[in-house]
C-alpha cells in the first residue's frame, strides 16, 4: 500500500479501535506516516521503543499499600486517565524486540491491558517495524500476537513522497532530481553489503546538507554517506546541470527571451525550481516560460507548485493554462 492509502487505512482503524501492524523496509518513513495520521486527527502520539524494553517495563514495578498489599505502578510512558481523550500508543519496532518483550504485549494489543493497568477508551496500538528478509534486527513475531493485529504493508511511492517533499521543505534539487530518476527514492538490496542506501529517509538528510551549503571538495562523500556511491555519483551529475541553469529570478523577470534547455534532466530541473517560486502574483511569468517546455514539464511543474501551494488553482493564470491543456490533465 502507499503511503497515501495507509494513511485512509489507519483513520478507519482508528476510528474503531483497532491494533494495526504496519510492515516495511529501512526507511520508507513508516514512523512519520503514524505520527502525520495522528497530529491530522488531533490525536496525541506516545512513541515506544519496543526494542528498548524489559519485560517488566510494561507492567511498572509493585509498591506496598496502606492495607499491606501490593499494588503495581504502571510506567509514565503509558497514556493515563491524565492524558488526552484519544491518541496512539505506538509501539515501533515491536518485531525487534526479543520475543519476551512481544509476549508482554499481547494483553496490552488484545485485551487493552497488563495486570492492572488499563489502556484508555481513547487510544488504539499501532505497532511497526521492518520485514524478516530486510537484514534488519528482526525476531519473528508469535503467532499470538499476530493474530490480533490488521497487517498493512508499506510501498515507496514517488507521487506521495513528492506531495509530502513539497509540504516539507526538502530542496527542490532533491525533489527535481528523484522526479527525473524515480527508481533511486528507495533502491535497498538487503544482500548488499553497503552501509548506506536511498531510502526517503537518506534523501532527507541530503536535502538537509543541501541546506547547510557543504564545501565542495566533501560534498561527495557526504552525499555517498547518505545514499550509497551510485546514487550519490547521478546526483552529483544531476547538480552539475542545475547549477547551470537559469536563475529562477532571471526567468520571472522576462520568461519570453530566458533560455530553455535541451537536456531532460535540465527540463525536470528547471520545471521543479520554478515551481518554488509560483506565487498568485507570479503565475503568469512561471506560465509564460512553461508554454516554451514541453507538455509534459510544465505539467510537472504546475503539478509540483499546487502541491506546495492549493491557493495557486484560485489564479486566472492557472485557470487560463489548464483550460489550454484539458486533454493532458485528463
Amino acid at each position: 500500500m502507499t503511503p497515501s492509502q495507509i494513511v485512509l487505512s489507519l483513520r478507519t482503524l482508528l476510528a474503531i479501535r483497532q491494533p494495526v501492524f504496519l510492515w516495511g523496509a529501512p526507511g520508507v518513513g513508516k514512523s512519520q506516516v503514524v505520527a502525520q495520521t495522528a497530529h491530522s486527527l488531533g490525536y496525541a502520539l506516545r512513541d515506544i521503543r519496543a526494542i528498548l524494553l524489559d519485560p517488566v517495563d510494561l507492567r511498572g514495578i509493585p509498591r506496598i499499600t496502606p492495607e499491606g498489599g501490593t499494588q503495581w505502578c504502571p510506567p509514565s510512558f503509558l497514556p493515563g486517565p491524565q492524558d488526552a481523550r484519544h491518541g496512539v500508543l505506538f509501539l515501533d519496532e515491536l518485531n525487534a524486540a526479543p520475543p519476551l518483550v512481544q509476549a508482554a504485549c499481547y494483553q496490552l494489543v488484545l485485551d487493552r491491558r497488563i495486570g492492572e493497568y488499563v489502556l484508555p477508551d481513547g487510544w488504539v496500538v499501532v505497532a511497526a517495524g521492518n520485514r524478516e528478509g530486510d537484514r534488519s534486527v528482526t525476531h519473528r513475531m508469535p503467532t499470538a500476537l499476530s493474530n490480533r493485529m490488521v497487517h498493512l504493508e508499506f510501498e515507496v511511492s514517488l507521487e506521495d513522497w513528492q506531495r509530502w517533499a513539497a509540504r516539507s521543505g526538502i530542496m527542490p534539487e532533491v525533489r527535481a532530481f528523484l522526479q527525473f530518476r524515480p527508481k533511486l527514492l528507495h533502491d535497498f538490496d538487503p544482500r548488499s553489503a553497503s552501509r548506506a542506501f536511498a531510502s526517503p529517509r537518506s534523501w532527507a538528510f541530503v536535502s538537509s546538507m543541501l541546506k547547510y551549503g557543504p564545501d565542495p571538495s566533501v560534498e561527495y562523500d557526504l552525499f555517498r554517506g547518505a545514499v550509497g556511491e551510485g546514487a550519490a555519483a547521478e546526483f552529483m551529475g544531476f547538480l552539475q546541470v542545475w547549477r547551470t541553469l537559469p536563475s529562477a529570478e532571471g526567468i520571472l523577470r522576462d520568461p519570453q527571451s530566458a533560455p530553455v534547455p535541451a537536456e531532460p534532466a535540465a527540463l525536470c530541473a528547471v520545471s521543479e525550481c520554478l515551481a518554488e517560486y509560483a506565487t498568485g502574483d507570479s503565475m503568469p511569468a512561471v506560465i509564460c516560460y512553461i508554454e516554451r517546455l514541453p507538455v509534459e514539464f510544465g505539467v510537472l511543474c504546475m503539478r509540483h507548485a499546487v502541491c506546495r501551494d492549493k491557493s495557486l488553482v484560485e489564479s486566472p493564470a492557472f485557470a487560463h493554462w489548464a483550460q489550454n491543456h484539458a486533454d493532458v490533465l485528463v
